[in-house]
């Protein structure tokens, strides 16, 4: 590491005073502070609360994706052996002479060949998400003149775990670009941004290329495959027509966004958040607790014509994007809710938001997403009320 210190030191200069790559400054700096601890010290009258940093919290929320990236891997692959069955590694085009060349098998019971067939799905559509999307970080920050913020470390993981394997890389480098610019940066940049900047990218992809990103023929790798989610035979159905069990379901072995199906996954996360307290525990438990309990009155209410209504708390958790959502979306502690009282009022509202959508409307069985990004509009109005009702309660003590 002394040796990559003393490179870097070497090229300090160029990127300050009159260097010639001040411009990009930014760029230099975050090299620096990802391989090193920043130098800089502070002086004076300081108020340290604790040791987590910006830098800290996004790296343990990207230690916490860990089990949903090697799901996602791990599942696709899973998934598109089993959907080739009869067919050869050459129908995976070059995936499967990059398989053939390595000799690597093509086999569904193989844990090697579903992860390496799910990682040529997987590694592209995230290094196209961090390439594309670190463009427009170190271009805000060179033209701010401030540092790269590690925000965009945690979207670059998640904005490809919602996305199926399917999906052209030239779409998603229009949606994080929308994501980051729209999402965040017009706003000012990391903590600033009202929106989720993974969601965001995620609603504009699914609004602006539909066919890429919903449907019966995109959650599996294969071409010509079709199959809805389980969620959607859920949708068309009810429970009757699940072709899953609940297991299957919560190992996260069925069809679906690539790092969403896992609920396992997502609960292994959710610990080390709560652990470290990264994660609000309070929005993750208002959630479910509004979720559940809105789903059980709609099995009371029941319905001849919407098979959802019959469906249980237990297979919502389970299907779709709730868990995901639940764990790394509705937690962002820059969108969501602030205040502890405030984060109660806002994990109800997306918790009852994502059962009115996936319910209620039987054409988007899917609610998660449009209910956190609904949420996020509201926290800050939320936190204003606990805040003022904070004040008046004082000024009557006063």
């Amino acid at each position: 590491m002394k040796f990559l210190r003393n490179i870097l030191d070497a090229q300090h200069k160029h990127f300050v005073g009159e260097g010639k790559l001040v411009k990009l400054y930014p760029l230099y700096e975050a090299l620096d502070t990802f391989a090193f601890t920043p130098g800089e010290t502070s002086t004076g009258s300081v108020q340290v609360r604790d040791g987590i940093d910006l830098k800290r919290a996004m790296v343990t929320v990207a230690v916490a994706l860990l089990p949903c990236v090697l799901m996602a891997m791990y599942n696709t692959g899973y998934q598109a052996h089993l959907a080739s069955e009869g067919m050869g590694l050459a129908d995976f085009g070059w995936r499967g002479a990059i398989m053939s060349s390595l000799g690597v098998t093509q086999s569904s019971t193989s844990l090697l060949s579903n992860i390496f067939l799910g990682a040529l799905y997987f590694i592209p559509i995230f290094l196209v998400t961090n390439i594309a999307g670190g463009f427009w970080e170190l271009l805000f920050s060179s033209i701010r003149g401030h540092e790269i913020n590690e925000g965009f470390l945690v979207t670059g993981i998640l904005l490809p775990l919602t996305l199926p394997a399917t999906i052209p890389l030239w779409q998603v480098v229009l949606g994080v670009s929308f994501g980051v610019v729209v999402g965040k940066e017009i706003f000012g940049g990391t903590g600033k941004n009202f929106l989720n900047p993974a969601l965001t990218a995620r609603a504009f992809l699914f609004f602006a290329y539909p066919a890429a990103i919903s449907g019966d023929a995109v959650w599996v790798a294969v071409d010509g495959f079709t199959g809805a989610t389980a969620l959607g035979q859920a949708a068309s159905g009810g429970m009757a027509a699940l072709t899953v069990s609940w297991k299957q379901a919560f190992l996260g072995l069925i069809p679906g966004s690539m790092g969403e199906t896992s609920t396992l996954a997502c609960l292994l996360g959710a610990a080390l958040l709560l652990v470290t307290k990264i994660a609000s525990w309070r929005i993750m438990l208002s959630t479910l607790l509004s979720a559940g309990i809105c789903v059980l009155i709609l099995n009371q209410i029941g319905s001849d014509t919407n098979a959802m209504f019959g469906l249980t708390p237990a297979w919502h958790l389970v299907l779709g994007g709730f868990a995901f959502g639940l764990v790394f979306m509705a937690t962002d502690p820059v969108s969501g809710a602030m205040t502890f009282t405030g984060q109660y009022a806002y994990g109800a509202l997306i918790g009852f938001m994502i059962i009115l959508v996936r319910v209620v409307n039987p054409a988007y069985p899917e609610g998660t997403m449009l209910a956190i990004l609904f949420a996020n509009c509201f926290a800050p109005l939320i936190d204003w009320f606990v805040v003022n009702a904070n004040v008046k309660r004082r000024l009557a003590r006063a």
